[in-house]
């Protein structure tokens, strides 16, 4: 019986043919046999020789999964600069069906849930992140194999639909990136496997079409043939994995052999085949040593490494969309803090916290905060990620890319980080949740000052924060804008600017910056704080925020999250005058609106040009931009300081 499952196509006129992958003699047809499991004695024995910084289990993957295992013999081992040392890989053809995808891809990170968010069930968390083995250059998991392997195919099938690759009429020439994985708690699986850092969607669509083959390896509960997913290859020791490569290609072959003649149905069925020989092999290299710059590290920062890779090899077909970039970027930097020991006394609860991965309950309790309320682990990720330490700006500067670090820049991560508390959340009501946040959550003060996160956890405890904050204690001040901006964005009552936010509130200009702009502003008032404060009461307590009117909090019936986010623009641009708002500003109102504007115009153009500096660097651009293209910017740079001198004071000395 055939190990495909042929459906009927139409689509390939001219037909697909097999295309030969032997890099020796083909004077002969071409057909392609797996070879002898002796044919690898001697890739093994050079390998384990060679200098390689991986077990021997994994030099046996290796040869096991090589297409031509004679060519390992005298390979060279490539050095590949990262952030932290020098990687070593070995490149070579491989089967498809002996590697395996990431075993959680880190394209769906902004899309998976997380145990921070109370809401996430057990089955649909996020695994821990891997740490490094002691010797070996090979990354470690800890979770259980069922959560493992049930990971690993959500990841799958991921990839598979939201980034399919063109395989099978030609060949995987783009190579994928693997590294030795091993497992702490395999259960009756094998404890060990070639994990994918790079490549998981050409993974997935070269076994798209491949139908489960054998009930053996299907999951007992399965009620219909599956296509071929992770997880039943993982269960297969590596010689009946390498049998059921061979069984596939033999059928295939036959499949060819068998479908003589012109017909329509022939001709799928000989296509279909072809595609699947085609899609069986793909080029990877292997990372198989680790060299970390700072000798006394040893392997600890290895998983750093290999992380460091993604983003540089996510700029081809499909690269990283921006929320699943900031999502990498902000563990890799929550990482180098933990590393560099800027985290604190209380560093592994820190870092534990901020990541969300885990059960942060008993972490956020060793901090003084009740885990149970998601804004205040959301507010805690803010504080940590504002505070002013330099070498913790360092720190963050080099993982973002930046010459200089600005309280923009430090907003992807952080949304990212934060959300996690809301991971659970349906997509369609995540989503506005991120673009207001993606708007401009932070605002200058936030990194300016020093401020810490309280357990705000009960009305009492908001009505006392709001007494601070009104008797101008300036950190009490920012704990109440951050608790109340997340609540208010999350529920839904704080919008991105956009949309007929004037004509609610009766055609009169509002404010249209981002989130924490309008926050910050409305924060200023003493009728803003109140505001602030109840909404975070109410809400909490599943109760729609009251407006301020005639004085007082007033219900408002009737209003949705759209009404009471215009009125809150309205009076971050117009105040809470009880006559009415407005529409003429004061000329000092004209004069503060215009400074804010400018300083927000040189933040931004100084942003577009790390955004350049960056993408020279990436680009490999080193020759220098001509003196008659930058000369206007230059004196523009230089008539704008003049001019803004004559209007401030002096420099304090």
């Amino acid at each position: 019986m055939s190990t495909i499952d042929i459906p009927d196509e139409h689509d390939d006129i001219d037909g697909i043919g097999v295309i030969d992958i032997r890099s020796g003699d083909r004077s002969t047809p071409f057909e392609h046999r797996v070879e002898p499991v002796s044919k690898t004695t001697k890739a093994i024995k050079f390998l384990e020789s060679a200098g390689v910084q991986i077990s021997p289990a994994a030099v046996r993957r290796i040869a096991f999964g090589a297409v031509e295992p004679g060519l390992l013999e005298g390979a060279r081992l490539e050095r590949h600069r990262v952030e932290t040392g020098w990687l070593s890989v070995i490149t070579y053809r491989a089967y498809t069906l002996l590697l395996s995808p990431a075993i959680e891809n880190d394209r769906l990170l902004d899309e998976a849930h997380y145990a921070a968010d109370p809401d996430t069930s057990d089955h649909q968390r996020v695994l821990s992140m891997p740490t490094a083995h002691d010797t070996d250059a090979t990354l470690v998991y800890a979770d259980a194999m069922d959560d493992l392997l049930a990971a690993i195919d959500r990841a799958s099938k991921g990839v598979r639909k939201n980034n399919p690759q063109e395989v099978g009429r030609r060949i995987v020439e783009r190579p994928l990136t693997a590294v030795p994985v091993t497992f702490l708690n395999p259960g009756r699986h094998p404890d060990d496997d070639l994990s994918l850092v790079d490549g998981n969607s050409r993974w997935a669509s070269c076994t798209a079409d491949i139908k489960v083959p054998s009930s053996s390896i299907r999951p007992t509960n399965a009620k219909d043939p599956d296509s071929l997913l992770p997880s039943h290859l993982m269960r297969l020791p590596l010689a009946e994995r390498r049998d059921l490569v061979r069984e596939i290609v033999k059928n295939a072959h036959r499949d060819i052999n068998a479908a003589t003649g012109t017909s329509r149905a022939a001709c799928a069925k000989r296509d279909q085949a072809a595609r699947l020989l085609n899609a069986m092999t793909v080029p990877v290299q292997v990372i198989v040593g680790y060299t970390d710059d700072n000798p006394t590290m040893g392997m600890g920062r290895f998983p750093v490494a290999v992380r460091s890779l993604l983003m540089r090899m996510n700029v081809g077909v499909k690269s990283f969309d921006p929320s699943s970039k900031n999502s990498v970027t902000a563990e890799e930097i929550v990482t180098a803090l933990f590393d560099a020991g800027e985290l604190g006394d209380n560093a592994q609860a820190v870092r534990d916290v901020l990541l969300g991965r885990a059960d942060v309950t008993d972490a956020m309790k060793s901090l003084g905060l009740n885990s149970a309320f998601r804004d205040l682990r959301f507010t805690y990720v803010v504080q940590q990620l504002t505070r002013k330490e330099p070498r913790l700006n360092a720190v963050m500067a080099a993982k973002l890319d930046k010459r200089r670090l600005q309280v923009t820049h430090r907003s992807g991560p952080i949304v990212e980080l934060g959300l996690r508390s809301y991971s659970s959340l349906p997509k369609e009501k995540l989503a506005p949740v991120r673009t207001a946040l993606d708007t401009g959550c932070l605002w200058q003060a936030l990194a300016d000052h020093e401020w810490s996160v309280e357990n705000i956890d009960n009305d009492q405890a908001v009505d006392d924060l709001l007494e601070r904050a009104d008797n101008g204690d300036v950190p009490a001040r920012l704990l109440l804008g951050v608790i109340a901006m997340v609540t208010l964005v999350t529920s839904g009552y704080l919008l991105a600017p956009g949309g007929s936010a004037e004509q609610i509130v009766g055609n009169i200009k509002v404010m249209r910056a981002g989130v924490g702009t309008v926050i910050k502003t409305v924060l200023d008032t003493k009728e803003g704080r109140q505001v602030l404060a109840d909404a975070i009461k109410r809400i909490r307590a599943n109760l729609r925020p009251r407006w301020w009117a005639d004085g007082r909090l007033v219900e408002q019936d009737g209003w949705k999250g759209s009404d009471f986010n215009a009125h809150l623009r309205l009076a971050a641009n117009h105040g809470f005058a009880p006559e009415g708002y407005q529409n003429d500003p004061t000329a000092t109102e004209l004069e503060d609106k215009a400074l804010t504007a400018f300083q927000m115009s040189l933040t931004a153009a100084g942003a577009d040009l790390d955004d350049l500096i960056a993408l020279r660097k990436m680009n490999g651009t080193t020759t220098e931009l001509s003196w008659t293209v930058v000369e206007p910017s230059f004196k523009q740079l230089s008539f704008m300081g003049n001019d803004l001198a004559r209007i401030a004071e002096g420099e304090p000395r």
